[in-house]
This record gives structure tokens, C-alpha cells and sequence, in this order.
């Protein structure tokens, strides 16, 4: 049986990374983001649920195989074409998000090439990391769009000053714009380390695979 409710949370998954997309199209910021931040999560936690179910019920298929690292790409790429298009952050995401994205397509395209040796090139304990502490960054990155956008709607129509003094005790903050605007700033500046931290992952795994593809590479 091909549909086991692992490849069926695999799909799911493969399924959702558009959706994040999409989110920004049909939805207003901050709810876009709030749509895109659960929807990224939700469907980041199935790549642990269907990998576990698939081995304890010793489920795992080619179909599995195929679709798993395919779901995970498109979730990365995506969110980060989602980033590069909408966040402040833009200018600090183009360097890591250009290194995942060029390693992502240049391992599949190794992958492609090596054809039936490609299991050369098994996922290691190190590119699972890569992928969750990609995972982790993109999410935190959500969630500062998400609290950037309530500092915005809470500061709609106040002077700098007015907001300068909230943010120093000296007004009373009726609308929580310090909390918001603290979470704002720590989760923006986490996200990116984290998003760096993946983009050293990222091309320490590429230059491993291409090690290992290499002697296929010369014949």
C-alpha cells in the first residue's frame, strides 16, 4: 500500500509549502503571517512524525523516500522567496538564503546525475540538522514578521517621540508596544543568526556530498 499515513503527512507536507506562499496573497500582514507561521510549523513537525510512524511501522517506501526530501526543499525555498520579498530583513537574508537555495538545487541535481548510485549520497546526521535548524530559523523569522506588524498597527498615527518615550517608561504602554516591539527586535535578530547558522550547515553538507560524488563525477 503506497498511501501509509506517513507518505500521506509527507504529501501533506509537500502540499503546505505553497500554501505559505499563497497565505501573503489572500491574506492581510499580520495575518498572513500568522497563517504562514502555523501553517510552516505544523506542517515542519510532520518531517518528524513521518519518518518516526514510517520505521515503527515499518512503513517506509520508495514513494516516502522520494517525496520526503523533495517536501523539505520546497518548504525552505519557498518560505525564503516569501522572506526575500516581504521581510524588512531583506538585505541579511540574500547571502544565506542564496547559499541554501544553490546547495538544495545543486545536491539534486547530483542526485539526478549519479541516477541509480545516488544512494551515494545518503542524508547524514549532520544534513538532518542543517534541515531542522533551517526550519527553526524560517519559523522564527515568521513570528518577527508577526510582531512587526503589530508594533506598526499599534504606532499607526504617533509621532517618533511619543513612541521613543513609551518604549523608555516614560508614557504609559496601554497598547503592550514595549513587550511587542522587545519580541519584535529579539526574535528578527534570533531568526538571523539561526538562518546563518543554517547557511554554514548547509554548505558543509554540500561540499561533503560533492566529495562523495566526486570520484563518480571524474569517470
Amino acid at each position: 500500500m503506497v498511501w501509509t499515513i506517513p507518505n500521506i503527512l509527507t504529501f501533506l507536507r509537500l502540499m503546505a509549502a505553497p500554501g505559505v506562499a499563497i497565505a501573503f496573497l489572500y491574506f492581510t500582514r499580520p495575518y498572513a503571517d500568522w497563517f504562514a507561521l502555523v501553517l510552516f510549523v505544523t506542517a515542519a513537525a510532520t518531517d518528524w512524525f513521518d519518518g518516526y510512524l514510517a520505521r515503527a511501522w515499518g512503513q517506509t517506501t520508495k514513494l516516502g523516500a522520494m517525496l520526503d526530501p523533495i517536501a523539505d526543499k520546497a518548504m525552505v525555498v519557498i518560505a525564503l522567496m516569501v522572506f526575500m520579498g516581504y521581510s524588512s530583513y531583506s538585505a541579511w537574508l540574500v547571502l544565506p538564503a542564496t547559499v541554501i537555495v544553490f546547495r538544495e538545487v545543486f545536491v539534486s541535481g547530483l542526485r539526478e546525475f549519479l541516477g541509480d548510485t545516488a544512494g551515494t549520497l545518503k542524508v547524514t546526521k549532520l544534513a538532518k540538522w542543517k534541515t531542522t535548524t533551517q526550519m527553526i530559523a524560517i519559523a522564527v523569522l515568521f513570528a518577527q514578521g508577526v510582531f512587526e506588524h503589530y508594533v506598526a498597527m499599534g504606532v499607526w498615527g504617533m509621532d517618533d517621540a511619543m513612541f521613543e518615550a513609551i518604549l523608555a517608561g516614560e508614557v504609559a504602554d496601554e497598547a503592550g508596544l514595549r513587550w511587542k516591539y522587545t519580541a519584535m527586535i529579539w526574535s528578527g535578530q534570533i531568526g538571523l543568526v539561526l538562518l546563518w547558522l543554517a547557511a554554514f550547515l548547509t554548505a558543509i553538507t554540500g561540499i561533503d556530498y560533492f566529495r562523495k560524488a566526486w570520484p563518480h563525477l571524474k569517470e
